[in-house]
């Protein structure tokens, strides 16, 4: 079995070498050591120094020198669009404070469904929108500390 033996992130590796990818949820793109069976290339086992929090387009280079790409598989969602800034600002502060990882663009935020969450969203003047898309949170000030920073490229 072939095994992923670093990891590199998405723009820092060579995405041409690619022989095959795994599409991964959010939950599973935090790991260490893992059989990945979905890659189209055969099972290969994730054996890596450390856990790290793998993102939408890094790579896992193989023990073999060919290259793995991580594809955020979609998930069950929760999808705020709010046109008005300060409560947009307003709505993210208060994910924040409930530790909430959560996927900023200029329109919109994403989070993981949850009825709690949404019951909040809902009595802070949202309609929030149940979708099935790639979550991508932002990593957050102490992501360093959860990844390898010894990455081989």
């Amino acid at each position: 079995m072939r095994r992923a033996i670093a990891m590199a992130r998405c723009g820092d590796w060579p995405a041409e070498d690619a022989i095959g990818a795994v599409k991964l949820d959010y939950e599973s793109r935090y790991r260490r050591r893992v059989r990945l069976d979905d890659t189209g290339i055969g099972p290969v086992l994730l054996d890596l120094p450390q856990a790290v929090i793998l993102a939408d387009g890094d790579g896992l280079k193989l023990n073999d020198g060919h290259w793995l790409q991580v594809l955020s598989a979609p998930e069950p969602l929760l999808e705020i669009r709010l046109s008005d800034p300060q409560h947009f600002m307003s709505v993210a502060w208060h994910l924040g404070n409930h530790h909430c990882p959560a996927d900023i663009t200029a329109d919109r935020i994403r989070v993981r469904h949850d009825s709690v969450i949404e019951t909040m969203l809902k009595g802070q003047g949202c309609a929030p929108e149940p979708v099935q898309a790639a979550f991508n949170p932002e990593r957050g000030a102490y992501h360093h500390q959860l990844t390898n920073h010894h990455e081989e490229r």
